[in-house]
């Protein structure tokens, strides 16, 4: 990773400039500075050097050791946006995100290793946002440790913004609106939520798109993230999604919640640009809104 030096930066040591201009954890510049990784123009320096107007400062990350469950799979991703430090997938449905005692051997992250090695990089899975196996579309994720930590801290501060779709059953009687309904587990279940006044705060703005004569396409931005927040609100506002058995959906015309991540805007960490990327609404939920 390369960083071209500010002249508002000029005579700074390397540490501080890493601490505190670039968010480095003392953790990290540690592990740096024992590899070896830290150059300037070129030449090996010591976090106790001093940068310069104009400066290039190089940070080689050292390799990262894999998880034993993050075996390589070769099979294809669908990569939405790829530079140096993120990559963005387009997740198919009935896929788990990450490896789990109910998920070890294919898992997004299993084939995105796979990825990683037929492309030389040389580093482990940093998921930033992730998605249920039955829920498709958009998952973002870190390329190493240090772009993890920044975009962890940007998804803390509400700073990642995704909308989703969903294909709801029947037709909802406010067509844009909001749902403020707080949302705690519920009694018996380690997996079930449920809408409960004793709950956390939970907030879903939404917009029906497109309306079948049972269905409605609905457009979705969380304010919150809650544990199947948008399954168990529109559930609680009696339309719940298609398929979702779990919460009151019929399994009629797809096999899983009509559940898509359709899109993500951040800032990047590294670059400041804007990132803004779109996934297709994928073909069993298309089939749900053909009239």
């Amino acid at each position: 990773m390369k960083f071209k030096i500010d002249p508002k930066h000029d005579g700074m040591l390397v540490r501080d400039y890493l601490y505190h201009v670039r968010a480095f954890s003392r953790r990290m510049v540690k592990v740096i500075k024992y590899d070896e990784g830290i150059l300037i123009n070129g030449s090996p320096v010591t976090v106790r050097a001093k940068v310069e107007a104009g400066d290039e400062l190089r940070i080689q990350f050292p390799a990262e050791e894999r998880g034993r469950h993050l075996a390589s799979v070769h099979k294809p991703v669908s990569v939405l946006y790829e530079d140096d430090e993120v990559i963005i997938l387009n997740k198919p449905p009935f896929l788990a995100t990450i490896p789990s005692v109910h998920h070890l051997d294919d898992t997004l992250g299993n084939r995105l290793m796979g990825y990683y090695d037929h492309h030389g990089i040389p580093f482990t899975l940093h998921v930033v946002t992730r998605l249920d196996a039955d829920t498709s579309g958009v998952v973002l994720v870190a390329k190493n440790r240090y772009v993890h930590s920044l975009l962890a801290k940007k998804q803390e501060e509400g700073e990642i913004h995704q909308t989703y779709q969903a294909v709801v059953e029947g037709h909802l009687e406010t067509k844009k609106g909001t749902i403020n309904a707080p949302i705690d587990r519920a009694p018996g279940s380690i997996i079930e939520r449920r809408v409960d006044p004793k709950g956390k705060s939970a907030v879903t703005h939404y917009e029906v798109i497109e309306e079948t004569e049972e269905t409605s396409l609905v457009h979705i931005r969380l304010e919150t993230g809650r544990t199947h927040q948008i399954r168990v609100h529109f559930n609680d506002v009696g339309h719940s999604l298609c398929g979702d058995s779990l919460y009151g959906g019929i399994k009629k015309g797809i096999n899983r919640q009509a559940l898509h991540c359709n899109s993500i805007r951040f800032s990047h960490p590294i670059s400041g640009h804007e990132v803004y990327v779109e996934a297709p609404l994928p073909e069993d939920m298309e089939n749900l809104i053909i009239n």
